[in-house]
């Protein structure tokens, strides 16, 4: 099979689909993998590492120009032209980014294979799962920084001073983002209140983290009751494919302090705070009701030699079984069939057909023909 891998466009999104020894892998298996010239190097992937692994460098239409093209954010409205009914493995979003992604996938009948739906036999999200731990973990230390004065915020500084711990920080969404943002606004020493709607998954929680983290059953009452007193709140709610529920209202956000800080990392799905709307890491925040709003749709992006090799981890197995076996993979593999979002001008995905608002162009993959 031909396998494409460009490079990303984003807004300072310097990760790449692909790492040298993973092209290895695959053209070890006799694939070809067409990647675009300097795709790597905001990873620190040299263009002679890609050679040396066997593949074959050229622009951005020669990569585009294959049976799977291979990503890691959503196409630009510049790449649309590229669509042209090819097989799109990377993450989509589709319920949290603007329908013109979704009408041009349809109208390629492209079919697009969203990383962040692809489910394991135990039912969890395998390709999501390392660049949320990524994006748990950064969004304390973003939180941290926007927090000081000269940044815009109430000058708390998260951690111990001289023993005594400075800083409350409130996790809404106890999955890995939430686990990992919990766990390292506990390694400072904050005060850290983490709130889900599963208790037993809540007590697995607290064994593993310190005695500065408390669970609390997620209502809007027990969020709202605490937010007087936070600096730092960390948006964590998924549901997998669909639009973020808004947890933390606008009338929640008056209730926190001016110069307190939101980190949303659910804004690639549509946000879970009602005042959040989407940033860059060119222009990262801005001010509601004098609370500053983090909400980088890319957030992992800054960090991309880490991602790009956790990221090449976990979706290569996926990747050879889909290079091997194409279109009817999709059909033969439980976890690649979650992963269909767009097939044949369809939306397979139906938590993002009624996001959408297209559930009359919703079919099922059960129903097309592979």
């Amino acid at each position: 099979m031909n396998i494409g891998i460009p490079t990303e466009i984003k807004d300072n999104e310097s990760r790449v689909a692909l790492t040298p020894a993973g092209a290895a892998a695959l053209t070890g298996a006799g694939h070809t993998v067409r990647v675009q010239r300097g795709a790597g190097v905001g990873s620190g992937f040299s263009d002679a590492e890609y050679v040396a692994a066997g593949a074959v460098l050229g622009d951005a239409a020669q990569a585009w120009d294959c049976d799977l093209v291979v990503k890691v954010k959503e196409p630009m409205a510049a790449e649309y032209g590229y669509l042209r009914g090819q097989m799109l493995f990377t993450y989509l979003h589709l319920a949290g980014v603007a329908p013109a992604l979704t009408e041009a996938l349809l109208a390629s009948r492209t079919t697009g294979i969203g990383y962040e739906t692809v489910r394991d036999a135990a039912g969890h999200l395998p390709l999501l799962a390392p660049m949320s731990a990524i994006a748990g973990n950064m969004a304390v230390a973003v939180g941290a920084w926007y927090l000081a004065k000269p940044h815009g915020g109430i000058g708390v500084q998260l951690g111990r001073v001289l023993g005594k711990p400075h800083g409350r920080v409130l996790v809404v969404g106890d999955g890995v983002v939430g686990q990992h943002a919990a766990a390292s606004a506990a390694a400072l020493g904050s005060e850290v209140i983490v709130y889900g709607i599963d208790a037993d998954q809540g007590a697995a929680l607290l064994k593993q983290l310190s005695a500065n983290v408390s669970w609390r059953l997620s209502t809007p009452e027990a969020i709202a009751a605490e937010l007087a007193q936070a600096d730092l709140l960390v948006g964590a709610v998924l549901l997998p494919g669909a639009r973020a529920p808004h947890v933390v209202s606008a009338d929640m956000v008056r209730r926190m302090r001016p110069g307190t800080v939101i980190v949303d990392v659910s804004i690639d799905q549509g946000g879970c705070v009602e005042t959040a709307h989407p940033t860059s890491h060119s222009d990262p925040v801005y001010p509601v009701h004098g609370v500053v709003h983090y909400c980088v749709t890319n957030m992992p992006g800054a960090y991309p030699r880490t991602a790009t090799v956790a990221l090449t981890q976990a979706t290569l197995p996926y990747l050879k079984t889909l290079a091997a076996g194409g279109r009817a993979a999709l059909f033969a593999d439980p976890a690649l069939a979650a992963g269909v979002n767009t097939m044949d001008g369809h939306v397979t995905y139906r938590a993002a057909a009624e996001a959408l608002g297209l559930l009359a162009r919703h079919r099922p993959l059960a129903q097309i023909a592979p």
